[in-house]
Protein backbone atom coordinates (compact mmCIF):
# COMPACT_ATOMS: atom_id res chain seq x y z
CA UNK A 1 0.00 0.00 0.00
CA UNK A 2 2.83 2.39 0.86
CA UNK A 3 4.52 1.73 -2.51
CA UNK A 4 1.26 2.34 -4.38
CA UNK A 5 0.79 5.58 -2.47
CA UNK A 6 4.26 6.78 -3.41
CA UNK A 7 3.70 5.85 -7.07
CA UNK A 8 0.36 7.65 -7.15
CA UNK A 9 1.88 10.80 -5.64
CA UNK A 10 4.92 10.81 -7.92
CA UNK A 11 3.27 9.26 -10.99
CA UNK A 12 4.05 12.25 -13.27
CA UNK A 13 7.70 12.12 -12.15
CA UNK A 14 8.05 8.41 -12.91
CA UNK A 15 6.33 8.79 -16.29
CA UNK A 16 8.62 11.65 -17.34
CA UNK A 17 11.69 9.61 -16.34
CA UNK A 18 10.36 6.78 -18.53
CA UNK A 19 9.86 9.25 -21.39
CA UNK A 20 13.47 10.44 -21.15
CA UNK A 21 14.73 6.85 -21.19
CA UNK A 22 12.78 6.34 -24.42
CA UNK A 23 14.32 9.51 -25.87
CA UNK A 24 17.79 8.26 -24.98
CA UNK A 25 17.54 5.27 -27.31
CA UNK A 26 15.93 7.42 -30.01
CA UNK A 27 19.08 9.52 -30.44
CA UNK A 28 21.25 6.54 -31.34
CA UNK A 29 18.67 4.63 -33.39
CA UNK A 30 17.93 7.63 -35.60
CA UNK A 31 21.61 8.51 -35.98
CA UNK A 32 22.35 4.97 -37.14
CA UNK A 33 19.41 5.14 -39.55
CA UNK A 34 20.47 8.50 -41.00
CA UNK A 35 24.03 7.27 -41.45
CA UNK A 36 22.55 4.28 -43.28
CA UNK A 37 20.93 6.69 -45.75
CA UNK A 38 17.45 7.32 -44.34
CA UNK A 39 16.11 10.74 -45.32
CA UNK A 40 15.18 12.73 -42.16
CA UNK A 41 12.05 14.25 -43.75
CA UNK A 42 10.81 10.84 -44.91
CA UNK A 43 11.54 9.49 -41.43
CA UNK A 44 9.39 12.18 -39.76
CA UNK A 45 6.53 11.47 -42.16
CA UNK A 46 6.57 7.68 -41.80
CA UNK A 47 7.12 7.83 -38.05
CA UNK A 48 3.99 9.88 -37.42
CA UNK A 49 1.89 7.79 -39.78
CA UNK A 50 2.88 4.79 -37.63
CA UNK A 51 2.19 6.73 -34.44
CA UNK A 52 -1.24 7.82 -35.63
CA UNK A 53 -2.25 4.32 -36.72
CA UNK A 54 -1.17 2.83 -33.39
CA UNK A 55 -2.95 5.44 -31.24
CA UNK A 56 -6.15 5.61 -33.33
CA UNK A 57 -7.95 2.55 -31.86
CA UNK A 58 -7.08 3.56 -28.28
CA UNK A 59 -8.32 7.10 -28.88
CA UNK A 60 -11.51 5.95 -30.60
CA UNK A 61 -12.66 3.39 -28.03
CA UNK A 62 -11.28 4.76 -24.74
CA UNK A 63 -12.29 8.40 -25.26
CA UNK A 64 -15.51 7.87 -27.18
CA UNK A 65 -17.68 9.24 -24.36
CA UNK A 66 -15.34 11.94 -23.06
CA UNK A 67 -13.92 13.38 -26.27
CA UNK A 68 -15.17 16.97 -26.90
CA UNK A 69 -16.71 17.88 -30.22
CA UNK A 70 -14.25 19.24 -32.76
CA UNK A 71 -14.86 22.77 -33.99
CA UNK A 72 -13.22 24.72 -36.79
CA UNK A 73 -11.25 26.74 -34.22
CA UNK A 74 -10.00 23.54 -32.56
CA UNK A 75 -9.00 22.04 -35.91
CA UNK A 76 -7.02 25.17 -36.72
CA UNK A 77 -5.39 24.99 -33.29
CA UNK A 78 -4.46 21.34 -33.83
CA UNK A 79 -3.03 22.28 -37.24
CA UNK A 80 -0.72 24.89 -35.66
CA UNK A 81 0.08 22.53 -32.77
CA UNK A 82 1.09 19.82 -35.25
CA UNK A 83 3.21 22.31 -37.17
CA UNK A 84 5.09 23.40 -34.05
CA UNK A 85 5.44 19.98 -32.46
CA UNK A 86 5.77 17.66 -35.46
CA UNK A 87 6.44 18.84 -39.00
CA UNK A 88 8.42 22.06 -38.57
CA UNK A 89 10.22 21.28 -35.33
CA UNK A 90 11.12 17.65 -35.96
CA UNK A 91 12.25 18.21 -39.53
CA UNK A 92 14.69 20.87 -38.31
CA UNK A 93 15.64 18.74 -35.32
CA UNK A 94 16.50 15.55 -37.21
CA UNK A 95 18.35 17.40 -39.96
CA UNK A 96 20.47 19.03 -37.25
CA UNK A 97 21.09 15.59 -35.73
CA UNK A 98 22.32 14.45 -39.13
CA UNK A 99 24.75 17.41 -39.27
CA UNK A 100 26.03 17.31 -35.68
CA UNK A 101 25.97 14.54 -33.04
CA UNK A 102 23.54 13.00 -30.50
CA UNK A 103 25.47 14.43 -27.54
CA UNK A 104 25.40 17.99 -28.92
CA UNK A 105 21.72 17.89 -29.92
CA UNK A 106 20.57 16.32 -26.64
CA UNK A 107 22.53 18.98 -24.75
CA UNK A 108 21.03 21.89 -26.69
CA UNK A 109 17.52 20.46 -26.30
CA UNK A 110 17.83 21.18 -22.58
CA UNK A 111 17.58 24.90 -23.28
CA UNK A 112 13.89 24.17 -23.98
CA UNK A 113 13.31 24.07 -20.22
CA UNK A 114 14.58 27.62 -19.70
CA UNK A 115 12.74 28.93 -22.76
CA UNK A 116 9.51 27.24 -21.67
CA UNK A 117 9.87 28.63 -18.15
CA UNK A 118 10.21 32.19 -19.46
CA UNK A 119 7.23 31.77 -21.82
CA UNK A 120 5.13 30.18 -19.06
CA UNK A 121 5.80 33.13 -16.76
CA UNK A 122 4.95 35.60 -19.56
CA UNK A 123 1.65 33.81 -20.34
CA UNK A 124 0.92 33.36 -16.61
CA UNK A 125 0.95 29.58 -16.77
CA UNK A 126 3.63 29.59 -14.10
CA UNK A 127 3.39 31.71 -10.95
CA UNK A 128 6.68 32.93 -9.49
CA UNK A 129 6.60 34.64 -6.13
CA UNK A 130 10.08 36.04 -5.48
CA UNK A 131 9.15 36.56 -1.85
CA UNK A 132 8.51 32.85 -1.32
CA UNK A 133 11.31 30.25 -0.99
CA UNK A 134 9.60 27.97 -3.51
CA UNK A 135 9.34 30.80 -6.03
CA UNK A 136 13.05 31.51 -5.62
CA UNK A 137 13.74 27.77 -6.02
CA UNK A 138 11.95 27.78 -9.39
CA UNK A 139 14.16 30.58 -10.69
CA UNK A 140 17.36 29.16 -9.23
CA UNK A 141 16.51 25.66 -10.44
CA UNK A 142 16.03 26.88 -14.01
CA UNK A 143 19.24 28.93 -13.98
CA UNK A 144 21.28 26.16 -12.36
CA UNK A 145 20.02 23.57 -14.86
CA UNK A 146 20.82 25.91 -17.74
CA UNK A 147 24.30 26.43 -16.29
CA UNK A 148 24.77 22.67 -16.12
CA UNK A 149 23.70 22.30 -19.74
CA UNK A 150 26.10 25.02 -20.84
CA UNK A 151 28.87 23.31 -18.87
CA UNK A 152 28.23 20.02 -20.65
CA UNK A 153 28.11 21.76 -24.02
CA UNK A 154 30.99 24.24 -23.81
CA UNK A 155 33.44 22.79 -21.27
CA UNK A 156 35.23 19.51 -21.96
CA UNK A 157 37.95 19.12 -19.35
CA UNK A 158 39.94 15.92 -18.95
CA UNK A 159 38.97 12.94 -21.06
CA UNK A 160 38.13 9.70 -19.26
CA UNK A 161 39.84 6.59 -20.53
CA UNK A 162 37.53 4.00 -22.11
CA UNK A 163 37.24 0.88 -19.98
CA UNK A 164 36.77 -1.49 -22.92
CA UNK A 165 36.24 -1.64 -26.67
CA UNK A 166 32.91 -0.32 -28.03
CA UNK A 167 30.13 -2.90 -27.87
CA UNK A 168 28.37 -1.26 -30.82
CA UNK A 169 30.11 0.82 -33.48
CA UNK A 170 28.29 3.60 -35.35
CA UNK A 171 30.11 4.82 -38.44
CA UNK A 172 30.10 8.59 -38.93
CA UNK A 173 31.16 10.76 -41.82
CA UNK A 174 33.41 13.17 -39.91
CA UNK A 175 34.16 15.50 -42.81
CA UNK A 176 30.47 15.91 -43.64
CA UNK A 177 29.62 16.66 -40.04
CA UNK A 178 32.41 19.20 -39.70
CA UNK A 179 31.41 21.11 -42.84
CA UNK A 180 27.75 21.35 -41.76
CA UNK A 181 28.18 21.87 -38.01
CA UNK A 182 27.17 25.57 -38.17
CA UNK A 183 24.05 24.78 -40.19
CA UNK A 184 23.15 22.00 -37.78
CA UNK A 185 23.62 24.31 -34.77
CA UNK A 186 21.30 26.95 -36.23
CA UNK A 187 18.64 24.35 -36.97
CA UNK A 188 18.98 22.95 -33.43
CA UNK A 189 18.40 26.39 -31.85
CA UNK A 190 15.40 27.05 -34.13
CA UNK A 191 13.86 23.68 -33.24
CA UNK A 192 14.31 24.40 -29.52
CA UNK A 193 12.38 27.68 -29.86
CA UNK A 194 9.46 26.11 -31.73
CA UNK A 195 9.48 23.16 -29.34
CA UNK A 196 9.08 25.51 -26.36
CA UNK A 197 6.13 27.21 -28.07
CA UNK A 198 4.62 23.76 -28.66
CA UNK A 199 4.67 22.89 -24.95
CA UNK A 200 3.04 26.21 -24.07
CA UNK A 201 0.34 25.69 -26.71
CA UNK A 202 -0.39 22.22 -25.31
CA UNK A 203 -1.42 23.72 -21.98
CA UNK A 204 -4.01 25.95 -23.69
CA UNK A 205 -5.31 23.29 -26.09
CA UNK A 206 -5.75 20.69 -23.34
CA UNK A 207 -8.12 23.05 -21.50
CA UNK A 208 -10.46 23.01 -24.50
CA UNK A 209 -9.73 19.48 -25.70
CA UNK A 210 -8.82 17.35 -22.62
CA UNK A 211 -8.51 14.09 -24.55
CA UNK A 212 -4.82 13.20 -24.62
CA UNK A 213 -5.13 10.05 -26.73
CA UNK A 214 -7.24 11.77 -29.38
CA UNK A 215 -4.99 14.83 -29.41
CA UNK A 216 -1.92 12.61 -29.84
CA UNK A 217 -3.61 10.85 -32.78
CA UNK A 218 -4.67 14.10 -34.43
CA UNK A 219 -1.19 15.61 -34.12
CA UNK A 220 0.40 12.48 -35.60
CA UNK A 221 -1.83 12.40 -38.69
CA UNK A 222 -1.89 16.16 -39.30
CA UNK A 223 1.85 16.44 -38.68
CA UNK A 224 2.52 13.52 -41.02
CA UNK A 225 0.48 15.21 -43.76
CA UNK A 226 2.34 18.49 -43.29
CA UNK A 227 5.70 16.72 -43.33
CA UNK A 228 4.75 14.71 -46.42
CA UNK A 229 3.78 17.90 -48.27
CA UNK A 230 7.13 19.49 -47.45
CA UNK A 231 9.12 16.32 -48.21
CA UNK A 232 7.56 15.93 -51.66
CA UNK A 233 8.74 19.46 -52.49
CA UNK A 234 12.36 19.05 -51.30
CA UNK A 235 12.84 15.34 -52.09
CA UNK A 236 12.14 14.36 -55.68
CA UNK A 237 13.81 10.95 -55.65
CA UNK A 238 11.30 8.12 -55.36
CA UNK A 239 14.00 5.85 -53.91
CA UNK A 240 14.15 8.00 -50.77
CA UNK A 241 10.63 6.87 -49.86
CA UNK A 242 11.57 3.18 -50.05
CA UNK A 243 12.87 1.56 -46.89
CA UNK A 244 13.94 -2.03 -46.42
CA UNK A 245 13.69 -4.41 -43.48
CA UNK A 246 16.74 -2.89 -41.79
CA UNK A 247 17.66 -0.17 -39.29
CA UNK A 248 15.51 2.32 -41.23
CA UNK A 249 12.42 0.17 -40.67
CA UNK A 250 13.10 -0.42 -36.97
CA UNK A 251 13.90 3.23 -36.25
CA UNK A 252 10.60 4.22 -37.89
CA UNK A 253 8.64 1.65 -35.88
CA UNK A 254 10.34 2.63 -32.62
CA UNK A 255 9.89 6.34 -33.27
CA UNK A 256 6.24 5.91 -34.25
CA UNK A 257 5.03 3.61 -31.49
CA UNK A 258 7.21 4.68 -28.57
CA UNK A 259 7.97 8.37 -29.19
CA UNK A 260 5.12 9.74 -31.35
CA UNK A 261 2.61 7.52 -29.57
CA UNK A 262 3.48 6.65 -25.96
CA UNK A 263 5.84 9.49 -25.07
CA UNK A 264 3.70 12.27 -26.59
CA UNK A 265 0.68 10.91 -24.71
CA UNK A 266 2.70 10.87 -21.46
CA UNK A 267 3.83 14.45 -22.04
CA UNK A 268 0.29 15.63 -22.74
CA UNK A 269 -1.00 13.96 -19.57
CA UNK A 270 1.82 15.38 -17.43
CA UNK A 271 1.37 18.80 -19.04
CA UNK A 272 -2.27 18.81 -18.00
CA UNK A 273 -1.40 17.64 -14.48
CA UNK A 274 1.74 19.66 -13.76
CA UNK A 275 2.19 22.21 -16.54
CA UNK A 276 4.67 22.66 -19.42
CA UNK A 277 7.65 23.65 -17.24
CA UNK A 278 7.43 20.38 -15.32
CA UNK A 279 7.53 18.39 -18.57
CA UNK A 280 10.55 20.17 -20.04
CA UNK A 281 12.61 20.12 -16.85
CA UNK A 282 13.19 16.38 -17.27
CA UNK A 283 15.00 16.86 -20.59
CA UNK A 284 18.47 16.96 -18.95
CA UNK A 285 18.02 13.35 -17.87
CA UNK A 286 18.22 12.15 -21.46
CA UNK A 287 21.42 14.15 -21.95
CA UNK A 288 23.01 12.42 -18.98
CA UNK A 289 21.79 9.01 -20.15
CA UNK A 290 23.03 9.66 -23.70
CA UNK A 291 26.50 10.55 -22.41
CA UNK A 292 26.62 7.42 -20.21
CA UNK A 293 25.34 5.11 -22.93
CA UNK A 294 27.66 6.64 -25.52
CA UNK A 295 30.64 6.06 -23.23
CA UNK A 296 29.95 2.52 -22.04
CA UNK A 297 28.28 1.04 -25.15
CA UNK A 298 29.39 3.04 -28.18
CA UNK A 299 32.90 3.89 -27.00
CA UNK A 300 32.53 7.67 -27.34
CA UNK A 301 34.74 9.96 -25.29
CA UNK A 302 33.44 11.14 -21.93
CA UNK A 303 34.84 14.35 -20.49
CA UNK A 304 34.90 15.69 -16.95
CA UNK A 305 32.84 18.65 -18.15
CA UNK A 306 29.96 16.29 -18.92
CA UNK A 307 30.12 14.76 -15.45
CA UNK A 308 30.31 18.15 -13.68
CA UNK A 309 27.50 19.51 -15.86
CA UNK A 310 25.34 16.46 -15.14
CA UNK A 311 25.69 16.98 -11.37
CA UNK A 312 24.78 20.68 -11.74
CA UNK A 313 21.76 19.76 -13.88
CA UNK A 314 20.49 17.30 -11.27
CA UNK A 315 20.81 19.94 -8.53
CA UNK A 316 18.87 22.43 -10.65
CA UNK A 317 16.20 19.86 -11.46
CA UNK A 318 15.74 19.05 -7.78
CA UNK A 319 15.42 22.75 -6.92
CA UNK A 320 12.78 23.35 -9.56
CA UNK A 321 10.76 20.26 -8.67
CA UNK A 322 10.80 21.28 -5.01
CA UNK A 323 9.73 24.78 -5.97
CA UNK A 324 6.83 23.46 -8.04
CA UNK A 325 5.47 21.26 -5.26
CA UNK A 326 2.38 22.87 -3.79
CA UNK A 327 2.73 23.09 0.01
CA UNK A 328 -1.09 23.02 0.28
CA UNK A 329 -1.19 19.61 -1.40
CA UNK A 330 1.52 18.36 0.95
CA UNK A 331 -0.51 19.51 3.96
CA UNK A 332 -3.62 17.89 2.50
CA UNK A 333 -1.71 14.62 2.05
CA UNK A 334 -0.52 14.78 5.65
CA UNK A 335 -4.06 15.49 6.86
CA UNK A 336 -5.40 12.57 4.79
CA UNK A 337 -2.75 10.24 6.21
CA UNK A 338 -3.51 11.31 9.79
CA UNK A 339 -7.26 10.92 9.16
CA UNK A 340 -6.77 7.42 7.73
CA UNK A 341 -4.58 6.40 10.68
CA UNK A 342 -7.13 7.80 13.15
CA UNK A 343 -9.98 5.93 11.41
CA UNK A 344 -7.94 2.73 11.37
CA UNK A 345 -7.20 3.16 15.07
CA UNK A 346 -10.87 3.73 15.82
CA UNK A 347 -11.87 0.69 13.76
CA UNK A 348 -9.29 -1.35 15.65
CA UNK A 349 -10.59 -0.15 19.01
CA UNK A 350 -14.30 -0.75 18.27
CA UNK A 351 -14.22 -4.55 18.76
CA UNK A 352 -12.42 -4.11 22.09
CA UNK A 353 -14.97 -1.56 23.29
CA UNK A 354 -17.84 -3.79 22.18
CA UNK A 355 -16.27 -6.76 23.97
CA UNK A 356 -15.81 -4.77 27.18
CA UNK A 357 -19.41 -3.59 26.97
CA UNK A 358 -20.68 -7.15 26.59
CA UNK A 359 -18.55 -8.29 29.52
CA UNK A 360 -19.97 -5.47 31.66
CA UNK A 361 -23.55 -6.46 30.76
CA UNK A 362 -22.86 -10.09 31.49
CA UNK A 363 -21.81 -9.39 35.09
CA UNK A 364 -24.62 -9.89 37.70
Amino acid sequence: MAIMGIFKKFKPHFLMILAQICYTFLYFITEASFNHGMNPHVYVTYRHIVGGLVMLPFAYFLERQTRPKLTLALLLEIFVLSLMGVSLTLNMYFVSLNFTSPTFVSSMVNTIAALTFVLAVIFRLEVVNVGDPRGIAKILGTLVSLAGVMTMTLYKGACLKNLWQPLIYIQRGSSFVHENWLKGSILTVASCITWSIWYIMQAYTLKRYPAQLSLTTWMSFVGAAQSAFYTVIVQHKRAAWTIGFNIDFWSTIYGGIVISGLVVFIQLWCNEQKGPVFVTMFNPLSTILVAILAYFVFGEKLYMGSIIGAVIVIVGLYLLLWGKEDPKSERNDEEKCSTIKREQHEDHMMPKLASNANDFKAKP
